[in-house]
């Protein structure tokens, strides 16, 4: 038996992207924003990856001085095609765009419910296919896909986004099947309320919704299942993602890591 003097001592492993290139979607601001600074301080080569150019441009000045670079890229994700050829390269892949809207199913408009489909679970699933063959040239490659609390638990009036997230955790999964014998892995983080302009921009929906003023959607809807009655920071989410692409995380695949403030312990 090994005594327990002869065990290394513990450490805590470096995140070094040095090298890398990763891509981020909905990188101008928000979960995709952090993420794309954290991945960039930790050495990589980011593409970020919005429609949004005015956020773009600003998330690369932030980037000055890190140790690695962020370059914007103005793209629209229903343009699949697109999608699909941006990914090509890229050892890292963060799905993280999202759009919502707040509706009963009977008054949500259908092709609203297409959009959020094509940009929530389509796109990924063809910035997966645009990835793979150089992740699995290498034998290396990080996929996160940044999925929701709502990938495992409902709410009413989210009809798409609700769908699309279920849907991408099961692409999620069957990506981490696939890839596990290429050296790729691939996992959700599934966050419950972020401070974002999402989220901020459904309280007004979510009060016609439910019948009650805005100033009481955040503690009676948004906080009402969660255990811990605050909103998670973009940041606090960048770094469960930086968690899975390191070393430490190599035999992390196929699994969801839960950032819901305790919403699925009920």
């Amino acid at each position: 038996m090994t005594s327990s003097s002869a065990l290394p001592g513990p450490h805590a492993p470096t995140l070094d992207l040095g090298g890398r290139t990763a891509l981020v979607t909905g990188a101008a601001g928000g979960i995709g924003g952090a993420c794309a600074l954290r991945l960039a301080a930790a050495g990589a080569k980011v593409r970020a990856v919005d429609r949004d150019a005015a956020g773009l441009a600003s998330l690369a000045e932030r980037a000055a001085g890190l140790a690695g670079t962020v370059e914007p890229q103005v793209l629209d994700l229903t343009d699949l095609d697109a999608a699909e050829h941006a990914a090509a390269g890229t050892d890292v892949l963060v799905n993280n765009a999202g759009i919502q809207l707040v509706r009963p199913i009977e008054e949500f408009p259908p092709e609203v419910f297409h959009t959020v489909l094509t940009v929530m679970l389509e796109a990924p699933f063809r910035l997966i296919r645009g990835a793979l063959p150089h992740m699995y040239g290498q034998g290396w490659g990080r996929i996160v896909n940044v999925s929701s609390v709502h990938g495992l638990r409902a709410s009413a009036y989210k009809a798409a986004y609700v769908a699309a997230k279920h849907g991408l955790e099961g692409l999620s999964k069957t990506a981490a099947l696939e890839g596990a014998p290429h050296g790729v892995t691939s996992n959700c983080v599934n966050p419950a309320y972020v401070r974002t302009p999402l989220v901020e921009r459904q309280i007004t929906d979510q009060a016609r919704a439910h019948g009650i003023p805005e100033e009481r959607v955040v503690s009676e809807v948004l906080l009402q299942d969660s255990a811990l009655k605050r909103l998670i920071e973009p940041e606090e989410v960048a770094e469960a993602v930086a968690y899975l692409c390191g070393p430490q995380a190599s035999f992390v695949t196929g699994t969801s890591l839960v950032l819901d403030g305790g919403w699925t312990a009920h």
